[in-house]
């Protein structure tokens, strides 16, 4: 018997390739997911008596072309579309197409999805929406917004596509570079939503971890000769490795200092650093993902805290400064100088975080620099900085987990 529940599952592995096998004919990606959720109506009527199709991914997509003939019909404007669509479908059952038909479909998906036009809270939803499967509400419950919000930023999105004509096509190389940096952004983005949730009450959000891992994983097979992307692919996955020694049995947090090594995922590990030789292959100067795979690398190779390379560490965030002018990665950096040379060193390159006063609300430079404090025992300093930190954080179990450290202090 074929329940809500499967039928949910394979819209979820099925979804970016039957939108984009349908926004190829209508060249419009709202149309073609609304014709696609049609399909899955059907489906859910039809399945749960019938039985799941041999091949369900072709079925929903046959089901959703036909639909779309219904809705091009009915508009004398879209003649030469439905004309288009009615060749495409002349003899078609429901064998899988051209793999490279699928691939080339789905890559056109995900640049329209990051398209720059759009801004970078509606990139993430439509991301997930569309090449995810994900629902709204379940958007909404990983971002802890509301559902209308996340409904009209996917609304919105889908208007300013169509308002602005963006085409359903993969950049051509004169843009690629600055398109693939806005999709590589978005899965990045999700995934780091996921591995430190800003608000809320859990530490981590698994699932959408894996989720940025599964679109990462089809971006490296999409692009194979991206390093950039093998890059981003690399630092997920040995981020990701360390999800199980990240919170402890009640779900509070656990730092990488503090974390049982042993627990970490090898095959993740694996899976990184072959991604991270495939981005090296090609012989390019890295790029800032492929940096921070490799500074992820150092950590995943480090078999005790002791072992870690900081000074190794500490060069790749100066690499990375060079590419990325981020003041949290200076903070980084700042935490790699104290590692590698002195909680003093460290110190001096807080201060001169601070005195800027970019980060003066990022409960992170208080919580690095009370680390630093502690460690030149000066406590009461240090307490301060702590409770100053868990001030400003919204998640949580990340503000207990501060305040305790305030307490030690």
């Amino acid at each position: 018997m074929t329940s809500g529940a499967d039928i949910d599952a394979i819209w979820r592995i099925e979804s970016a390739r039957v939108i984009a096998s349908v926004a190829r004919i209508t060249r419009d990606v709202g149309l073609a997911e609304d014709l696609a959720q049609d399909a899955v109506v059907a489906a859910l009527e039809t399945w749960p008596r019938d039985g799941v199709p041999p091949n369900p991914g072709a079925w929903l997509t046959q089901t959703a072309k036909h639909r779309a003939i219904d809705v091009l019909r009915s508009s004398s404007a879209l003649q030469d579309r439905y004309a288009l669509l009615a060749r495409s479908m002349a003899g078609e059952g429901v064998a899988d197409p051209s793999p490279l038909d699928v691939a080339d479909d789905v890559l056109r998906l995900v640049f329209t999805c990051c398209h720059p036009v759009l801004p970078r809270e509606a990139r993430v939803a439509l991301t997930l929406r569309m090449l995810g499967g994900l629902k709204t509400p379940e958007i909404a419950r990983a971002f802890l917004v509301s559902e209308p919000t996340v409904g009209q930023r996917i609304s919105r999105a889908k208007r300013t596509l169509a308002d602005a004509g963006v085409s359903f096509e993969a950049p051509g190389t004169d843009a690629l570079d600055e398109r693939l940096g806005a999709v590589l952004e978005v899965v990045y983005l999700i995934f780091n939503e996921g591995y430190a949730a800003t608000a809320g009450d859990d530490w981590m959000r698994p699932a959408l971890m894996e989720e940025a891992l599964r679109l990462g994983r089809v971006l490296a097979a999409l692009a194979p000769g991206e390093p950039e992307v093998h890059g981003l692919v690399a630092l997920l996955e040995l981020q990701a490795s360390r999800a199980r020694a990240r919170v402890d049995a009640s779900g509070a947090p656990v730092l990488l200092e503090d974390q049982d090594r042993s627990r970490w995922d090898r095959l993740l590990i694996t899976r990184g650093l072959a991604a991270l030789e495939r981005a090296r292959a090609s012989g390019r100067p890295p790029g800032p993902y492929e940096l921070q795979a490799q500074i992820a690398a150092w950590h995943a190779r480090a078999a005790t805290p002791g072992e870690t390379e900081w000074v190794r560490i500490a060069a790749l965030y100066e690499a990375l400064i060079a590419l990325v002018d981020s003041p949290v990665v200076e903070l980084n950096r700042a935490v790699a100088l104290g590692r590698a040379f002195g909680p003093e060193t460290g110190l001096a390159a807080v201060d001169g975080l601070v005195a800027t006063g970019e980060l003066e609300r990022y409960h992170l430079l208080h919580a690095v620099r009370g680390d630093l404090l502690v460690a030149l025992g000066r406590s009461g300093e240090a307490r301060a900085e702590f409770e100053r930190a868990a001030s400003l954080t919204s998640n949580e179990r990340e503000r207990v987990l501060l305040l305790g450290r305030a307490e030690a202090a």
